[in-house]
């Protein structure tokens, strides 16, 4: 197991972390969930950063990564719905759209071939982050009462009914699609020729 790979599983760890702290509520639960999955989410860009540069690449890398991605993302949007945060359609959409590549991948596995994350992928991928992120900023301090100049200014930012919530949430639902038939139409061929 190499280091990128170890770096991977360590972001399923933060997924738990994530799920746990954040189903205890209260502030220091959002603090810890909003911690674990920042973490989660450089850990994301850290693996394949270091995959690269390393020259440690591997089949198993390009499976295990983006199936990682999956689960931390996707554990954020249903807390998120079950939090009224975020509609759940949106969640069921983006969960849908993962079972779809994650099909095409497994199809894929059995033709020899690996595919990896493309650029669209990635790009929804960051707006999902985004969003989530910044809804754990709001669960974080919406109940904190101070008049620090950094918690006032991430109450302000992170608020749902300012211009962050939007701009990360509708663009990530966009790519969502848009890279989900990008998979489907890359891989016609392959599925359609299945029986």
């Amino acid at each position: 197991m190499n280091l990128p790979n170890t770096i991977t599983l360590f972001r399923l760890i933060l997924t738990a972390v994530f799920c746990v702290a954040a189903s205890a509520e209260g502030v220091v639960g959002y603090a810890i969930a909003l911690a674990a999955f920042v973490l989660g989410a450089i850990s994301d860009w850290l693996d394949g950063y270091l995959a690269r540069k390393m020259g440690l690449v591997t089949s198993l890398g390009k499976l295990l990564d983006p199936l990682a991605d999956k689960i931390l993302v996707c554990s954020g949007f249903v807390y998120l719905s079950s939090e009224g945060l975020c509609p759940v359609w949106v969640t069921a959409l983006i969960i849908c759209r993962e079972f779809l590549v994650t099909g095409i991948r497994q199809i894929a596995v059995e033709e020899g071939k690996v595919i990896a994350a493309d650029n669209l992928g990635k790009w929804k991928t960051t707006f999902q982050l985004i969003f989530i992120i910044t809804a754990l900023v709001y669960l974080t301090f919406e109940s904190v009462d101070s008049t620090n100049s950094l918690v006032t200014g991430l109450k302000y930012v992170s608020h749902k009914d300012h211009l962050l919530f939007p701009l990360s949430l509708w663009p990530a639902v966009a790519l969502t699609v848009v890279s989900g038939l990008s998979y489907f139409l890359k891989s016609k061929d392959m599925i359609l020729g299945k029986d």
